[in-house]
């Protein structure tokens, strides 16, 4: 009876073992699967992403940038002469002429002077008349001597055919003949000489005047430039055009140089623009851009671009075609778009709120029924203000999101509602 206790038993003994090793079995299993078990997707409201398709066809790559209208000419009106600033006539805004005074400066010392190169200049003068005075009072007693002499040569002389004449009868001596003679061929000498004499000072009296003159010319010059400064302390617009800025106060001491206002023609504007360097690479001269006043638009053409970087940022000008439109003015905040090329049958989506040009972007792309998305790798060609050519990983006809996703980056999958 004890056999078959003990073969019951074993038995027992080895159901328990099948059972737990089952139970292990089953519950490894059940580890094994959760642990490989996907989680479950987060849940997006379909309303609140930004969903388009991918195309095929023709795009524009444009770039963008903030900027303002500025005058393409500017006259900086700039001090001709220190002063003192006394008064300013004209306000910024108002219409001026080449002749327009927009202020008055005061310089006593400048006055001064002034009056002292006057009156240097006038004494100049006053002796210019006092010694060109004497030397016609020298040179017509020089006539009157050479007069003289030729009166006295022409009494010798006819002493001396006197004397000849009377020598023939025997009448007088050869002594007395000789005589006669050497005091006309004397006389004749001197007369040749003083004529000499004559041309010779008038060429120097010719001299001395000039050099007397030229230091009245720069006399009158000096008082000329010291009444030209004078008059320049009356500042003019010099331009005509719109007085755009006055930056110097009444009462305020200015030196020669300094830019005082700034006068402009406002019917002629261009729009400077600021490109980011990363876009401003493929800017070209002659290109086609379209400038946005918030009042209208207005068509214009890359005319220069700055070959330095500021604070990121590349100054492209563009000059304006056509009609202003109204409220286009000076310092106008504006936007301007450059085309740079023109895209032929590419792939391209609307330009997604991340992904610069070259680099790979994963975008949630849509599941064909729509209620999921997958993650996927988008390598980005060229880019645009709007939209962006597509290299890789998408295809037209697939929508995926472009909105920021950027809470989901742990996701590779979410729904949508």
């Amino acid at each position: 009876m004890d056999i078959p206790r003990k073969s019951q038993a074993r038995k027992r003994r080895i159901l328990r073992t099948l059972y737990v090793i089952l139970f292990l079995g089953l519950a490894a299993g059940i580890t094994l699967a959760l642990r490989n078990l996907k989680p479950a997707p987060p849940s997006v409201e379909r309303a609140t992403v930004w969903v388009e398709m991918v195309k095929r066809g023709n795009i524009k790559r444009e770039v963008r940038g903030p900027g303002t209208l500025v005058p393409e000419v500017i006259h900086w009106v700039a001090a001709q002469a220190s002063g003192r600033v006394e008064r300013r006539l004209v306000q910024p805004g108002v219409f001026v002429k080449p002749d327009t005074i927009l202020m008055e400066l005061s310089n006593p010392q400048l006055e001064q002077e002034v009056l002292t190169a006057q009156s240097d200049w006038k004494s100049s003068e006053s002796n210019f008349a006092d010694f060109k005075v004497q030397l016609e009072v020298d040179a017509l007693n020089r006539e009157a001597n050479l007069a003289k002499t030729q009166s006295d040569y022409d009494t010798a002389k006819l002493k001396a055919e006197a004397q000849d004449n009377l020598a023939k009868y025997g009448l007088t001596t050869d002594l007395d003949v000789r005589q006669a003679k050497v005091t006309a061929n004397n006389l004749a000498d001197q007369i040749e000489l003083q004529k000499t004499l004559r041309e010779k000072n008038k060429e120097s009296i010719a001299a001395q005047l000039a050099i007397k003159q030229r230091e009245i010319d720069k006399l009158r010059a000096v008082y000329e430039l010291k009444r030209s400064e004078l008059d320049q302390l009356k500042v003019r617009a010099g331009f005509a055009g719109v007085l755009q800025e006055v930056k110097i106060e009444e009462g305020k001491q200015v030196s020669v140089g300094l830019e005082l206002a700034r006068v402009a023609n406002p019917a002629k504007l261009k729009a400077e623009l600021k490109i980011m360097e990363t876009q401003a690479k493929d800017v070209q001269i002659g290109q086609v851009a379209s400038i946005d006043t918030r009042n209208g638009l207005i068509a214009g053409h890359v005319i220069r671009k700055d070959p330095t970087v500021l604070t990121g940022t590349v100054t492209v000008d563009v000059a304006l075609e056509g009609e202003l439109p109204k409220g286009a003015i000076p310092d106008l905040s504006v936007d301007g778009t450059i085309e740079l090329e023109r895209l032929n049958n590419v792939v391209y989506v609307e330009r997604p709120t991340q992904g610069q040009e070259g680099s790979t972007i994963g975008l949630f792309k849509l599941t064909p029924d729509g209620k999921e998305a997958n993650r996927v790798q988008v390598k980005i060609g060229r880019v645009s203000v709007s939209t962006v050519e597509i290299l890789g990983g998408l295809n037209p006809g697939d929508q995926v999101i472009l909105s920021d996703m950027s809470t989901y980056d742990a996701f590779d999958r979410i729904r949508l509602n």
